[in-house]
């Protein structure tokens, strides 16, 4: 039994149907299959598992060589299994491109440039001139394109995809289900909904964000409200205006960065930089409008493109990023080895849940393979103080995360986070 219809709880079905076909596989969905960050974040899609080339080394540096083949695979095994299966998610693998807005910014771009072409990525160095060819603001002092590694999908319509290739393979998908509780029973795992009670031999949590129902991962998740806006579609003139002919992902190089892509219909879509965590872990449907976000995201997109001043945003919401202390995900099992759980993607989780999904398959099963024998896998991220203190020690370091985009200088407190393995490097 799965719980949770994301991308990760999608792909769990799908691979537990491929190692055992007689498997009698169910899903429960608290809502709809694409309802939550699965279904509405920005479609990019990345061969990344460790947020970064930089990110992993800092963390996991003997193991790089192999985290980059592993996502590498990844990736190519689904775009294989798409076109298998004729789901159209509209991908393209445009890769994206990073620009400076900052001069401190233009520096560690050329080094990460560097980086990406020491470990096989296709990635050049852009001076402002260069990029502004590309992509028109006055705000691009420099820009990192990489045309390897991932591009952009829609990501409802995958959903929409798995979810078709996973009741085709005889997966029970129940929708409308919320788990309330979960415990060990004698025979398996007991899970109750509001209206029903199963009991499973294993259970795969794939619930991310949304409230754990297994206590632990309270300490190891942090769920983030990210605001998007996107706009209505632009005229001929005003793409003309912005350039941006092969609409690739676009994202800045702070901590606290926008994402932005051109939609199939020619709108802009315009998210990030202003990350909000709730006392207490809190996250309910009612934060997902936030004036003082959204405004503040408003202003920022004329800042980016003064050129499009006037144009009207016609869609705005928040999703859940479900983060951990070092960006990656967590895995594990509890209750005897018959719940297992992947959490906590950052972001990053259109690509790495499936791989996160068949790392959760392979700790419930017992079996050791390349990807359970990872220090990544194996070793997990530092927990989150509990309230009262978790909401000031966040609220800290966004602060300092912010300085450092101002003034370039990675203060006291970020160079000590760093110390101790806690990646708020990204």
């Amino acid at each position: 039994l799965i719980v949770g219809g994301g991308l990760t709880g999608l792909w769990a079905a799908i691979e537990a149907k491929a190692a055992d076909p007689a498997a009698d596989v169910v899903l429960l969905e608290g809502h709809e299959i694409a309802f939550g960050a699965s279904g509405r974040n920005g479609g990019f899609f990345s061969e990344s598992l460790t947020h970064g080339v930089a990110h992993g080394l800092s963390l996991w540096p003997r193991e790089m060589p192999t985290l980059l083949r592993l996502g590498r695979e990844n990736i190519s095994e689904i775009i294989d299994f798409l076109a298998a299966e004729g789901i159209d998610a509209r991908l393209r693998m445009c890769g994206k491109t990073a620009v400076a807005v900052k001069p401190h910014q233009v520096a560690e771009l050329r080094a990460s440039t560097a980086l990406h072409v020491e470990f096989g990525e296709s990635a050049v160095m852009l001076d402002a001139d260069e990029v502004r060819a590309d992509v028109d603001s006055p705000t691009y002092l420099a820009g990192m394109r990489v045309r390897s590694g991932g591009g952009l999908l829609d990501p409802a319509l995958l959903c929409w995809g798995l979810k078709r290739a996973a009741l085709a393979r005889g997966v029970r998908i129940h929708e409308h289900s919320p788990v309330v509780h979960l415990e060990q029973g004698s025979s398996g795992v007991v899970v109750r909904t509001d209206h029903a009670t199963a009991t499973a031999r294993t259970v795969l949590l794939a619930t991310n964000a949304y409230p754990p129902l297994l206590r632990r991962l309270r300490a190891r998740v942090l769920p983030i409200y990210d605001h998007v806006l996107v706009t209505e579609p632009l005229t001929p003139r005003q793409l003309a205006e912005i350039g941006w002919p092969e609409s690739q992902g676009m994202t800045d190089a702070g901590n606290q960065f926008h994402y932005y892509r051109r939609t199939a219909d020619d709108r802009i879509l315009w998210g990030g930089y202003d990350a909000v965590y709730y006392f207490g872990n809190r996250s309910d449907p009612s934060r997902e409008q936030r004036d003082r976000s959204h405004g503040l995201l408003a202003a920022q997109f004329f800042e980016t493109f003064p050129q499009l001043e006037g144009l009207r945003f016609t869609h705005r919401w928040a999703g859940l990023i479900d983060s951990t202390s070092r960006f990656t995900p967590v895995f594990g099992t509890a209750m005897a080895g018959r719940l297992g759980y992947a959490v906590g993607f950052t972001g990053l989780g259109v690509g790495a849940s499936r791989f996160g999904a068949r790392t959760a398959l392979d700790l419930l099963a017992g079996r050791s393979t390349e990807r359970t024998e990872l220090e990544l896998v194996r070793r997990k991220p530092v927990p989150f103080p509990p309230e009262p203190l978790r909401f000031p020690l966040v609220q800290f370091t966004r602060a300092a995360l912010a300085r450092e985009d101002i003034a370039g200088r990675r203060g006291l407190w970020l160079r000590t986070l760093d110390r101790f393995g806690i990646g708020f490097n990204s």
